[in-house]
């Protein structure tokens, strides 16, 4: 379980930035709820972004993301992941390709595809027992796409609002599995297999922007 305990060079909960994030947190004594709230705090206090994303190392660091306000569901899953190691919670990031069937038009246009390739979860150990959580929808993504801000309750999986209603809104199609580090690599890797136009010129504008090893 050490591994899963322990600072990164992503996760690096131990600089003096990421520890004043998480300080208030740690006066909660209850596990389960110190769980939860920080991962109501990382869902809610970025603004959820997919159209700015940077896969280099420097800009994957939690002590860095943590000095925006908008992120993508990686840079949060790194946050809480880090979170949670800091207030002696052991984690594991997840990741997933997923297919979201509402709402996605621009970007299915920038991506040429309809997958999304490298989603980000995380993985919590609370209750002697390894639990799923997402917190890349913050509320006000939630209330224009229609969904219900997706709530955990630090027992069972929250992976995705399924459904907008009767119409389907998230699906997973494939699982990478939980890693005890950032795979950048091979998040490089899939990305550029699955959007090879990305790494073929710059994209660098106030809409979108792309950035890669």
């Amino acid at each position: 379980m050490d591994e899963f305990l322990t600072p990164t060079s992503f996760l690096d909960f131990e600089t003096p930035e990421f520890n004043a994030y998480v300080q208030p947190f740690l006066e909660i004594t209850d596990n389960s709820e110190r769980a939860i709230a920080l991962y109501n705090h990382v869902r809610d206090s970025f603004l959820y972004d997919p159209f700015h994303l940077d896969l280099r190392p420097s800009a994957l660091k939690a002590s860095s993301i943590i000095l925006n306000k908008r992120a993508w569901c990686v840079e949060k899953a790194i946050v809480l992941a880090t979170s949670f190691r800091a207030a002696g919670i052991p984690s594991k990031l997840g990741y997933g390709t997923v297919i979201n069937h509402i709402g996605v038009e621009k970007l299915t246009a920038i991506l040429k595809r309809k997958e999304i390739v490298f989603h980000g979860y995380v993985e919590a150990f609370l209750n002697n027992q390894w639990v799923k959580c997402t917190p890349a929808f913050d509320p006000y993504v939630c209330r224009i796409s229609g969904v219900p801000i997706l709530n955990w309750d630090g027992q069972t999986d929250a992976l995705f609002q399924a459904y907008k209603g009767d119409q389907q809104f998230m699906e997973y199609i494939h699982f990478y599995g939980e890693f005890a580090d950032v795979p950048i690599e091979l998040m490089n890797a899939e990305m550029k297999k699955y959007y090879p136009h990305l790494f073929e010129k710059n994209y660098n504008s106030r809409s979108f922007s792309f950035f890669h090893l």
